[in-house]
């Protein structure tokens, strides 16, 4: 038998990058509710007390930004007295001017001077990856849903208001052994929480062990010899952006699949659908859990590229690692038959010009089962199966 060990990793609301891409997806929200042909591409940095959010959006929305941002913070939960960033008192710098025109005509569906079609092209040019394996009831890889599971659940109980001492900021990782490429058990679990000052470290440590690593992650992959890391530096008092900058787009491996698929390398977080960066590798995500849903493979990684203001992918690539029920080639004609990867169909096909995208931000924006994001349905597994025949 072959064995191996595969860590992933998540962080909360609460940190610094990610409140940056709360913030981003906030903002790009509040602008598509308004007018769903809004172009966005928002980055936030933050840092101590301070908000910078820079970047290109054109849009008909009449948006309060400053209002958006406060907002998204205190949704977040910084809203503590002892909160260096805190939703009413950070300084906000706006940055934000229109898209580049030379951008707009790539991406507009109509004629431009040197541009070869009329049709709504790639926001830019690039790779996507999409991912998708029998390893959890997601369809995705067990370390990284075991890693967001531990996340989620952590911010309900702080949310609650039932553990006073926990605060925003925190990150959770799980090593899983693999023998012959299932996973068989969870090796450890780290765990690191932002607390209230004072607070007893064997508080957190029983706390983060009894009731939120044994509630969440399933009792069969636990064992005598799995290790918990609680806490490890042994103080966490000072977190967020007090404690560290944050900047969008820096967690693409936390949104993705924890590193086990991999990456084309574009972030998601506050840029609208018309950047292939997050349209189409949601559109991956959708086309490779479809595949594994239709019984075609038990795990497959799509892989197709871009090139700026072009309409149709430049190339599309289906690997189901050796477990497809048929071969790649029939799989990927499938795929062909079913779906089509222009731009403008993707957006159309996974109705996108929506405010959904602050549901996705934390925690990955895959194998969310009670968010009703489109690219996590199997509605299309059917199809699929007919067609590989």
């Amino acid at each position: 038998m072959s064995s191996y060990i595969f860590s992933s990793e998540s962080v909360g609301e609460g940190h610094p990058d990610k409140v940056c891409d709360t913030i981003s997806d906030a903002i790009l929200d509040a602008c598509l509710a308004q007018d769903p042909n809004s172009r966005v591409a928002c980055e936030t940095f933050v840092k101590s007390n301070i908000v910078v959010v820079g970047g290109e959006i054109t849009t008909k929305a009449k948006v309060n930004y400053e209002e958006v941002i406060r907002e998204a913070i205190r949704g977040i939960g910084y809203i503590n007295n002892d909160d260096v960033f805190h939703a009413d008192t950070v300084f906000i710098n706006n940055y934000l001017t229109g898209q580049s025109p030379d951008i707009a005509q790539g991406v507009d569906a109509k004629k431009a001077v040197g541009k070869r079609t009329a049709e709504q092209g790639a926001g830019d040019q690039g790779i996507m990856f999409g991912y998708a394996c029998d390893e959890t009831r997601e369809l995705m890889p067990a370390p990284v849903m075991y890693a967001h599971r531990l996340g989620r659940e952590l911010t309900r109980i702080r949310k609650s208001g039932k553990v006073k001492w926990l605060r925003p900021d925190a990150k959770t990782q799980v090593s899983v052994e693999y023998v012959d490429g299932k996973p068989t058990r969870v090796v450890n679990v780290v765990i690191s929480t932002q607390h209230a000052a004072g607070t007893k470290h064997a508080d957190i440590e029983k706390f983060c062990i009894e009731k939120v690593i044994k509630k969440v992650i399933p009792k069969r992959m636990l064992t005598t010899d799995t290790e918990f890391l609680i806490n490890p530096t042994g103080n966490f008092v000072i977190g967020g952006p007090q404690g560290d900058s944050g900047l969008t787009g820096r967690k693409i491996i936390v949104d993705t699949y924890g590193g086990m698929g991999r990456h084309g390398g574009g972030a998601f977080s506050g840029k609208d659908p018309s950047k292939v960066d997050r349209s189409a590798a949601y559109m991956g995500r959708w086309v490779a859990k479809n595949i594994v849903a239709a019984g075609l493979a038990k795990k497959v990684e799509i892989q197709f590229a871009y090139a700026i203001g072009h309409p149709l992918p430049v190339s599309i690539h289906v690997d189901t690692f050796g477990t497809g029920t048929t071969s790649d080639e029939k799989i990927l004609a499938a795929v062909k038959k079913v779906f089509s990867f222009k731009p403008a169909d993707i957006v159309k096909q996974l109705n996108l010009l929506r405010p959904i995208y602050s549901a996705s931000t934390n925690y990955g924006h895959f194998g969310k089962e009670d968010c009703d994001l489109p690219w996590e349905k199997t509605d299309k597994a059917a199809a699929l199966a007919k067609a590989a025949k």
